[in-house]
């Protein structure tokens, strides 16, 4: 009897489950975001609003920060680099990656950049789109990020600025 009272439990939530994901996305127009919009990002190495909500804290476990970065169109971040790099998840929108000396790349949801250790870069949304992505740095233990000069209208514009 209990076997069978459990079964009809995890079955009714199984079949209940779709129809309250849709009942949400009816009410509101859309799917919640899978992450808060957390706090606006620091002016002192942002351009424009951005919203950074940190998913995975850093840690001596797991020496690895993970944060959800949303870009308000025409948000970028300063030049930086990373000690032993970056990995960006576009979820989101659409943006721009470039490293230094090399052309500006336009991205769009479910592009992965790969910045390899060290590698001076800006990343953010393009003019007219706003950009979210999931960014992963990697061995904190080394250093997260290495903040420097604000990207230039110029740059930023640019698609292939050095």
């Amino acid at each position: 009897m209990l076997q069978t009272t459990i079964g009809l439990c995890a079955l009714c939530c199984a079949l209940s489950l779709p129809v309250f994901a849709q009942s949400k996305i009816a009410t509101t127009g859309a799917p919640a975001p899978a992450t808060p919009k957390g706090q606006r990002a620091p002016a002192q190495y942002f351009t424009g609003t951005a919203w950074i909500s940190y998913l995975v804290a850093d840690d001596s476990t797991y020496q690895c920060v993970v944060g959800n970065v949303a870009f308000e169109p025409g948000a970028r971040t300063n030049w930086h680099r990373h000690p032993s790099g970056q990995i960006l998840l576009v979820t989101e929108g659409v943006g721009y990656y470039q490293e230094k000396g090399q052309p500006r790349r336009q991205l769009r949801k479910g592009d992965v950049i790969q910045a390899r250790p060290g590698v001076e870069h800006w990343h953010g949304a393009s003019a007219k789109h706003a950009m979210t992505h999931v960014a992963i740095v990697p061995n904190t233990e080394k250093g997260a990020a290495v903040w420097l000069q604000p990207v230039t209208e110029e740059q930023y514009l640019s698609p292939s600025s050095k």
